[in-house]
């Protein structure tokens, strides 16, 4: 692999962040390379991989074999390239770094430590794997610690992260950018290895990227060329810059990438000077560098050993006897970052200041945004109660209603579709599309940076996992609304999991939410996936009846702020309950939706099937003779914020009427707040919507035929006998007809 000649301007150096002396003084484009003396650069990657190796020994574990392969791009990037301020990780326009090959941690610490953040002490440094459960060194980055921009760990997740804040920072800019006033202008980077690019994600993600030129995107390949299982090439034959250009991508190669800095820092400088596109470099590179394992899989995640330690200490002429030294040279060679950091902010604030005389208005929506809070009151964008629907209409029709008042009315709201603009409902006819201004599109209508609306392509495991870096960029500055049928958030399940873990408030819209999708057929029908929705941590799952509580699934997801949410909604039509639904009960998870003095049963009714939990109430009086109440129950996280007084007044816990939740998904889960379910025990089916239903016995006289006797058996044997005996409601169609690769089979009576 040749390197490809990097080009270095004289206006390319001055965008680097600090004066680059060379010869007498003087800062010339050659004198890149002389920045520090080879000597002292190859003395500080000694020591930094001395201190690697050192770090994973102390405690027998971690990963040090890419964080030592990779040192030459830290030092790059730390002391020559990156624009950030140690004593202020929060400064807004600092660049971003993403570490998205995650489990090269010590890589980033290390730096943060080297450099100045004054919470990555060495104390803090060398707790890694430590059992110190205050350590700001997991295993992984963690969002939560400063100078990590996003938790990375799930390979490709990260460079997905960095394309949404390249994309943040282009959009952000786009809308208040002024000429001589730029307040948003920084640089992502972001680092990958070779998993990155083989997860689907990864690619997902630089399509993307590549689509819409974000030339402010700069992923960093560690070409080491080993994964975990050996080299690379066992998995994986793609000529990787052949494709990155595909893509859209410029690419850069550097052929040293274990010493030669120099390089490495002219490839970054031209990165940030183009104008056109993301680039990619690809830096070859020799896991764990300088130990007898280096370039060998053995190197990758676990510590090296004793021997191997001191063999790499004498290899880079440091002392064998001494353990996590620093010398205070590298301290030295690092350190000025730290003034470097201030003067930047200096500089920025004579940006701010004449922008805040320049354009008042503006800077003050700016400073709003930046401050994470909404610009306007998104309230007025919800439909009053008494402006709601009577007839029955689709719930997915009501979200998407809200959903376009937010986009037009709220700057922060960005709204976007896994290419299902027909159907999710959430295109405005005043929507301007996020798009680059260079690329026309054939279809149009084109639009540019400034754009809040969204078009993912298929791809939604990107289209979440890109939203989480959009939310990242400054908390609340941006908040990402994606669109999809409930079955494909399967796909994009990986990144939903990861915006909850890092408390990023992004809102799922998860339409066709039933079998009552209809024709489609199985593949198409959610069974399980609510179950999984509703144990996520830290995840408001909510799925609404009707128009009137779809109002309060969206106050309650725009008002989440540390919280992802998805409101999962029907493409058919649902009944509407004017009367009884009601939005302030949404916001407490549940609630009594048809109250009935002394009643024999409970019956829990939830989102499409409500409709089955009210005639079934009805049919059970009429026939029956058994008083019925029904309690609406969109959201179980909700509902578990409320106190134990509002949960035994909403479920009676200590009455002697049985609960039984009816819903056309999984039971599991149910059993904690129900004593019988009328639920699917099998995928779905392709049938009409209308006729669908009853394929799986959800009618009322069938529900009300089962529920009659469980009531008569609570009276007669008392609740006890319900104890640990959940019971299944509707198990009858499974006896019907099943499926098998050899065809339908009809089971025996």
């Amino acid at each position: 692999m040749a390197p490809s000649a990097v080009q270095v301007s004289q206006d390319d150096v001055a965008r680097l962040p600090l004066k680059l002396d060379g010869k007498n003084g003087t800062k010339h484009a050659e004198d890149v390379q002389m920045m520090e003396s080879q000597d002292k650069t190859q003395f500080v990657l000694g020591c930094y991989r001395v201190l690697i190796a050192d770090l994973c020994q102390q405690f027998n574990m971690g990963h040090p074999g890419s964080a030592m392969g990779m040192a030459a791009i830290g030092i790059a990037l730390w002391k020559y390239v990156m624009k950030y301020s140690p004593s202020n990780p929060d400064w807004v326009n600092r660049d971003r770094f993403v570490l998205s090959n995650g489990h090269a941690c010590l890589f980033q610490y290390s730096f943060l430590h080297l450099v100045g953040y004054q919470n990555m002490t060495f104390e803090q440094l060398v707790s890694y794997h430590s059992d110190r459960w205050d350590s700001y060194c997991p295993g992984h980055p963690e969002i939560e610690h400063p100078g990590i921009e996003v938790t990375t760990g799930p390979l490709g997740q990260g460079l997905a992260n960095a394309v949404g804040l390249a994309m943040a920072s282009k959009h952000i800019g786009a809308q208040y950018n002024k000429p001589g006033c730029e307040v948003i202008n920084n640089m992502t980077w972001c680092t990958i290895g070779d998993a990155c690019l083989q997860e689907g994600v990864g690619m997902e993600a630089i399509q993307l990227a590549g689509h819409w030129r974000l030339n402010n995107l700069c992923v960093i390949f560690d070409n080491n060329n080993i994964t975990c299982d050996g080299s690379a090439d066992i998995a994986m034959s793609d000529d990787t810059n052949t494709k990155m250009r595909a893509c859209g991508w410029d690419v850069l190669e550097v052929e040293d990438g274990n010493s030669d800095v120099a390089s490495i820092v002219k490839a970054l400088v031209a990165a940030r000077a183009n104008k056109e596109k993301p680039t990619f470099i690809n830096i070859k590179t020799t896991i764990g560098v300088s130990s007898k394992k280096a370039n060998t899989a053995g190197v990758h995640g676990a510590p090296l050993g004793k021997e191997d330690i001191e063999y790499i200490k004498k290899a880079n002429g440091m002392d064998v006897n001494k353990h996590l030294d620093i010398p205070q040279e590298v301290y030295d060679f690092f350190r000025e970052a730290v003034p470097r950091g201030k003067e930047l902010e200096k500089d920025y604030a004579h940006v701010t200041a004449k922008y805040n005389k320049e354009h008042a208005d503006l800077a003050a929506e700016f400073t709003k945004r930046m401050k994470g809070e909404l610009v306007g009151d998104f309230t007025q964008c919800i439909p009053s109660k008494d402006s709601q629907p009577s007839k029955a209409e689709p719930s997915r029709k009501s979200a998407g209603n809200v959903g376009v008042a937010l986009a037009e009315n709220i700057p922060n709201v960005m709204i976007g579709t896994a290419d299902l603009s027909p159907s999710v409902n959430l295109s405005s006819k005043k929507k301007v599309d996020f798009q680059s201004p260079n690329v026309k599109v054939s279809s149009g209508p084109n639009g540019d940076y400034t754009g809040r609306y969204i078009h993912w392509g298929i791809r939604e495991h990107a289209m979440a996992s890109v939203s989480n870096g959009l939310a990242a960029f400054q908390k609340g500055a941006i908040l990402p609304v994606t669109s999809s049928f409930f079955m494909f958030y399967i796909y994009a399940a990986p990144g939903v999991r990861m915006g909850a873990l890092q408390s990023l408030q992004v809102i799922h819209i998860a339409t066709h939410d039933s079998i009552g999708t209809g024709e489609d057929g199985p593949t198409h029908q959610p069974i399980e996936l609510a179950t999984l929705y509703r144990a996520m941590p830290n995840f408001l799952y909510i799925r609404p009846c009707d128009a009137e509580e779809v109002a309060g699934a969206w106050t309650a997801a725009v008002s989440a702020k540390d919280t992802p949410s998805m409101i999962s909604v029907a493409r058919q039509d649902v009944t509407q309950y004017p009367g009884h639904s009601d939005r302030n009960g949404v916001l407490k998870g549940a609630y009594v939706f048809m109250e009935e003095q002394d009643a024999d049963v409970t019956l829990i009714g939830v989102g499409a099937e409500m409709k089955f939990a009210v005639g079934t109430a009805k049919l059970l009086k009429e026939k029956h003779g058994i008083k019925a109440r029904v309690v609406s129950f969109p959201s179980w996280r909700l509902f578990e914020q409320q106190p134990i007084e509002y949960k035994r007044k909403v479920l009676q816990y200590r009455s002697k009427a049985p609960r039984v939740v009816i819903e056309a998904y999984s039971v599991n889960g149910w059993e904690r707040y129900a004593d019988a379910g009328y639920s699917m025990h099998s995928f779905g089916h392709s049938l009409p919507r209308n006729d669908i239903y009853p394929r799986f016995n959800f009618d009322d006289e069938k529900i009300a035929a089962k529920i009659a006797p469980l009531v008569d058996e609570a009276k007669q044997y008392g609740m006890e006998n319900f104890r640990g005996e959940f019971r299944d409601l509707n198990m009858d169609y499974t006896r019907d007809v099943f499926h098998s690769p050899q065809g339908t089979i009809h089971a025996p009576s």
